[in-house]
């Protein structure tokens, strides 16, 4: 039995950290074997968004992978603006519901609020 696939990385919430967790997702899953191109936009969009809308000063964004046991890439960001979630889509968010198969929100813990996307491999 394989282990599970999953990376997580903390960052800055600067748009150099943001650009950064793109190339550490792409290389992450270049490593794991799979397919990297949507993930990558997906990856960046939303830690574009993390950084522009849910930055708070002196607070980090997260960014985690994992391959669900369907098979698809789980991209998770979290920021820690609870206040503000992607209740509609905009621009960004648009490309990222077209390249995912599902994408959402969550909130918790306090004061984090993480947006997801999976995608098949």
């Amino acid at each position: 039995m394989n282990p599970p696939l999953h990376y997580a990385v903390q960052l800055s919430a600067t748009p150099r950290a943001a650009r950064l967790a793109r190339l550490l997702a792409v290389e992450q899953l270049r490593a794991w074997g799979l397919p990297f191109e949507n993930a990558a936009q997906v990856v960046a969009e939303l830690c574009s968004n993390a950084v522009t809308h849910g930055r708070v000063p002196g607070r980090d964004f997260h960014l985690e992978l994992s391959v669900t046991d369907a098979g698809r890439v789980r991209i998770e960001v979290a920021d820690t603006r609870s206040d503000r979630f992607p209740d509609e889509p905009r621009y960004g968010l648009s490309i990222v519901g077209a390249l995912a198969d599902r994408w959402g929100s969550s909130t918790g813990p306090a004061p984090r609020k993480t947006v997801w996307a999976e995608l098949s491999s």
